[in-house]
Parts: C-alpha cells; structure tokens; sequence
C-alpha cells in the first residue's frame, strides 16, 4: 500500500506550511531516509525525508503552495501501485479542470501548477494572491524550476509595488538615486523566510522595549572562578551568557506573564520555560531551544547551549530544536552594541537583548569606584502585559545578575 508523506507541524502556532522544493520527480526511485522536498513555515525551513523505499507515485501539493499541517504532499510506493486514499487529491482536481482526460502520472508535476489556457507557470496559491493583488503575473519574474512563479515571487512582487507607489509620492521631494551600477542579490532560503517572519512580527504585534543596565562586578568575579574551576576538570567555561541563561529563567517564573504566548487572541501562560538561545549563522538567524530549563543548572545550561550552537553552525539541528520557546535571549555584546531594540519571536510574548559589559566609575555610597555594566533590552507584546509588570521582570532579572549567589540557592 502507498505511504503518505504528510505536511509536518514545525511549531505550536503552525496553520500552514509551504513547498519549497521538490528534489523528486512522479517516477522517481527514493530511498528511505533521502531527501526529496524542502519545506517552509513563517519560522524554519527543514527537508523532508523519504520514509520508506520505493517510487514517486504522485505530488499531491506543488512547489510554492501552502497547506495545513497533516496534508498530504506526496504518495511512495511501488511502480505502477494504484494509490487508494479517502483524501481528495487537490492535484488531481487541478488537472480534471484542465482536461477530462486521464494523464500519465509523469505528467502531474508539470500540469498541476500551469492554469487553463496559460503561458506562465504559477503555482495555484501564487495565482490568487496575484489575482486579489491586480498584479499581471506574465510581468511577475519566477525563481522556482523552470522560471515557475512561486507564493514568495507574488508577496515580493506585491511588496516591490507597494514601495513603487511610496517612491511615486515623494518623487517630487527626494532625488533619484540610480540602480544601475548597484549589485542585485535575491532573497532565497532562510534569509527570505526571516525577512518575512520579522516583517509579520512587527506588523502583527504591539511591541515596546525598555531597557535597564545591571552591575555585573560580582557576577563576572563568580564567572571566573567558576570557568577556572570547570577548566580544571576538562568542562567547557561559563560564559555570562549562562549565568543570563539562569537568571532569565528564574526570572520567568516569578513573572508567568513573560513566559507566554498570544495565540488566536488568547493569553497561554506557561509553567515550563523553554529557553530559545539566538544563534547567527552566514545564511541568517536561528533560534534553537533548550526545553525544560527550569530543571537546569548553570552547567547544565552552559552545556546544553553550546551543543545547541554547534550543531546549528554544522547545519544539524532538527526542526524540533528550534521550535517550542517560550522566551528568547539574543547577544550581541560579542559585537560591541550595547542597546538594541530585539523582535520578537511570534507568538512568545518576550525577547531579551543583551549588550556588551562596560566599565565605568559609580558611586557606592560616598565613594567612586569602578564597575561593570551589562545593558539589556527587552522588547514584549503590549498586548499581553503593560509597562510597569515588563519593568518588574526586568527588575528581578536585574537583582539575580547583581546578587550572583542567589542563583544557586
């Protein structure tokens, strides 16, 4: 019997996950464990893999065209197996509104994405979106196999003409500036897919940041210690990061508010804190997770996030590493910047944004002494809370950073 490959869910507030690619063919032979599509969500792009041996039957849902988690995509058996399933098959609709005729199953990739009559290939979905936007598609440059227009080529098309009319407004104010010499460079893979998540993150929510600057003195003298401690017995160093990592989770569940998420209008507060750690990489950010981290150590979270980070820079982590997190931290203090103004990781409710430590002279009491500063900046949904309970989590992760100790009690 065929075996379905299914539209996976790649994080709790999924509704729809897109095509990307297709490395197979209706005919082809897969293996189990290859590689024969490539998917997107607004968060992650990952590759799906073959779940058994056997042949290409049909593609069920073409490059660039969203569908709800658990559709069908495509069909493997054996060659010439009848595929018996209780789903309709979108693809095979698309092809009876072309021609009643039966086609050969290695026709189906190609018909299932050419409209009625049509010169230009373009995936369903992507007709729509062009249609409700009164964009002519034959003008509209395709990037998928073949010159196909895929849902990314319209939203970019619809995006270009909405910048086209911006220009035209103050055209009269503002002098052009010439392109011809300028280096084009498309958007594509993960760098497309943030480009979109963090447009829709900031369109989509109501975010605010403040910021506050914590006294770290004490906390980088337990750091060393710590680190010259572990090294002795061959463990990786503490970073502050870590010593953050703790303090933020600590933080987390004295404030419940923090650790939630909006979801379909709904506030989901969250007694497990699972941490997301921002990781750069050369083709653009991810996020991996580390669950439970309310149960962790300072080792233990020292340990699991910079596991974490190397397999995202050798490219291994799995979807389910980067989905999930309940509260984000991203550090940019390796770079020098102090305060940033982070966005938000939809549907988490917070982001924390951590600068570089500076010294500078403070007043203790009458005295003038030298200290070292840490900036943060935390950016929240002003839907889910307000200023004042935003300030006071900032506050107690304040007081953990500055009374070091009191993280391991």
């Amino acid at each position: 019997m065929a075996v379905e490959v299914v539209m996976p869910k790649l994080g709790m507030a999924m509704k729809e996950g897109t095509v990307s690619l297709w490395n197979k063919e209706v005919g082809d032979a897969v293996g189990a464990g290859e590689t024969i599509a490539s998917i997107s969500s607004e968060k992650i792009e990952m590759d799906v893999e073959s779940p058994a041996d056997g042949t290409i039957l049909k593609i069920a849902v073409p490059e660039g065209e969203g569908v709800p988690p658990g559709t069908v995509i495509c069909y493997i058996g054996n060659a010439g197996e009848e595929i018996i399933s209780n789903e309709v098959n979108r693809q095979e609709t698309s092809i009876r509104d072309v021609d009643k005729e039966p086609l050969k199953q290695k026709e189906l990739s190609t018909v299932a994405v050419i409209s009625r009559g049509d010169r230009v290939k373009i995936s369903p979905v992507a007709r729509k979106m062009a249609e409700a936007a009164k964009l002519d598609v034959e003008k509209i440059k395709g990037t998928g196999p073949g010159g196909r227009i895929t849902k990314e080529d319209v939203q970019e098309a619809i995006h270009n003409s909405r910048s086209r009319e911006a220009e035209n407004v103050i055209s009269e104010e503002l002098p052009s500036q010439s392109t011809e010499n300028a280096r084009q460079v498309a958007l594509s893979g993960i760098r497309k897919v943030i480009a979109r998540r963090m447009q829709d993150s900031l369109q989509n929510s109501a975010q605010l940041t403040i910021m506050m600057k914590a006294d770290v003195t004490e906390l980088l003298k337990m750091q060393k210690q710590a680190s010259e401690a572990m090294q002795k017995n061959n463990d990786e160093k503490l970073t502050v990061t870590d010593f953050l990592s703790r303090a933020a989770v600590l933080s987390l569940k004295e404030h419940l508010q923090m650790n939630s998420a909006y979801i379909d209008e709904k506030i989901h507060l969250f007694e497990e804190v699972h941490l997301g750690i921002a990781v750069a990489l050369e083709t653009g950010l991810v996020v991996p997770v580390i669950r439970h981290a309310e149960k962790c150590t300072i080792r233990q979270l020292s340990k699991a996030s910079k596991e974490l980070a190397r397999r995202a820079r050798a490219g291994r982590l799995s979807s389910e590493e980067m989905q999930g997190s309940t509260f984000t931290i991203s550090n940019l203090g390796a770079y020098g910047v102090e305060h940033f103004t982070p966005i938000l990781n939809p549907p988490e409710t917070g982001i924390l944004g951590v600068g570089a430590v500076f010294d500078t002279p403070v007043y203790l009491g009458d005295e003038l002494k030298r200290r070292s500063i840490l900036p943060l900046s935390l950016t929240f949904d002003h839907r889910v809370l307000d200023g004042a309970p935003a300030s006071a989590f900032l506050q107690t992760l304040k007081r953990y950073l500055e009374e070091p100790m009191t993280m391991l009690l």
